[in-house]
């Protein structure tokens, strides 16, 4: 009974493992061992040159991708940016606004939008001149706007604010979730306590969403390091590279110039970035998540 038990599982699990194994591991395998080779994949596996740690020095040098990694280090500051708003937003909707199921939509479309239809409308909104954002700004008085995406000082921060805007709806949908699973005996307890409405976010709100904000914290920092369909909308990472970030480095180093090993070396400085980070998560986390 143990063994068809056992076999049985295994062939549940067998396409999952399979699928798995053929579209991630093995990948995965192949980018370390790529990384250490000179390859261009339309020439075939005949003509990989083993160069063992170049590509990685080379990378120390290469101004290009230098300019990706401090472009994405800006970049993680909008998660905490939309934590706070969408922190903010949650707790005014979960207990003073009504019609909360509209709202909740409302907020969560831009997050469920194709991504394609959220970057032509805000490449429209944000155009030099005839941009509705722009025409407001002249008719406030201001004689020369920023000319957003199509500037180089102000073309990441748009991509941020834009970035900013679809990621509130999610977060949003799940502070409110945590904040209806936070007892109501605590809030009472406060109440009667004369706790008022900033003692009770910090003693009790807070705390209580900490396990949820940790959660958040993880998944977005991961997710601003795939930023990728922005900037090929966009900017493809111009103007002057300024919004160039290290998933479309990569992809521009892979598939335009065809330097497979070297793109390789860029996905693995990339995993090491995001494993580092999550690490220093895990063990800053036990400090300040309760749960």
């Amino acid at each position: 009974m143990q063994k068809k038990e056992t076999i049985a599982g295994l062939l549940f699990v067998g396409p999952m493992l399979i699928g798995v194994t053929v579209l991630t591991f093995i990948p995965i395998i192949a980018t370390f061992l790529l990384s250490l080779a000179d390859w261009n994949f339309i020439a075939g596996f005949k003509d990989i040159k083993w160069v063992g740690f170049d590509n990685y020095e080379r990378l120390l040098q290469d101004d290009g991708f230098m300019k990706s990694l401090k472009n994405n280090a800006y970049f993680l500051l909008t998660v905490p940016i939309y934590l706070a708003i969408s922190m903010l937003l949650a707790i005014l909707i979960d207990k003073h606004v009504y019609m909360k199921s509209y709202f909740k939509v409302a907020y969560f479309m831009p997050y469920i939008s194709s991504i394609v239809a959220v970057a032509i409308v805000w490449q429209v909104l944000f155009h030099p001149s005839a941009g509705p954002v722009n025409q407001l700004l002249i008719s406030f008085g201001i004689d020369n706007p920023p000319k957003w995406i199509a500037d180089p000082k102000y073309a990441l921060p748009s991509l941020m604010m834009i970035s900013i805007w679809i990621s509130i709806g999610f977060n949003l949908i799940v502070y409110i979730a945590g904040l209806q699973s936070i007892p109501k005996d605590l809030y009472e307890a406060a109440d009667i306590d004369g706790a008022n409405a900033w003692h009770k976010f910090k003693s009790i709100t807070f705390p209580q969403l900490s396990s949820t904000s940790f959660f958040l914290l993880v998944t977005g920092i991961i997710s601003t390091f795939k930023i990728f369909d922005l900037i090929a909308i966009l900017t493809k990472g111009g103007p002057i590279s300024s919004t160039s970030m290290l998933v479309w480095h990569l992809y521009d180093t892979a598939f335009v110039n065809l330097k497979i090993g070297y793109a390789s070396s860029m996905a693995v400085i990339l995993f090491a970035c995001v494993m580092l980070i999550t690490v220093l998560q895990w063990l800053g986390q036990k400090k300040w998540v309760n749960y």
